[in-house]
């Protein structure tokens, strides 16, 4: 298995743990039109820690990688409302809210090389 495929591992997981950690941090970026904040922080984090460590067993992987990028697709709407919405810059330079965008779309590439 290819060294990146651990390393892919372990930011999803690491990402995903930090949902339980910080829980009130991920709750206030979600957008305002989606019910249940909380529940989709929780959700969100269990998603990434299973889809991270699907991505380490064949019979996972490629199903692993296909979440991950449908993922990425759910979660771009609450980075263009952080990039919308102005009480982010505050707490984040403008020019990192622009780079999470394209990111989006590498991480995807990233994760689809893999299948």
């Amino acid at each position: 298995m290819p060294i990146h495929l651990y390393l892919m591992s372990a930011i999803y997981v690491v990402a995903g743990i930090f949902h339980f950690i910080k829980p009130k941090m991920y709750k206030s970026i979600i957008p305002r039109y989606l019910p249940y904040p909380m529940q989709l922080v929780y959700l969100s984090g269990i998603a990434e820690v299973a889809l991270g460590v699907g991505v380490l067993f064949d019979a996972t992987k490629n199903l692993a990688l296909w979440g991950i990028i449908l993922m990425l697709i759910a979660f771009f709407p609450v980075h263009v409302y952080m990039l919308a919405d102005k009480k982010f810059h505050k707490k984040f330079p403008k020019w990192l809210l622009w780079l999470r965008l394209p990111m989006q779309f590498g991480l995807m590439y990233w994760a689809y090389s893999y299948i």
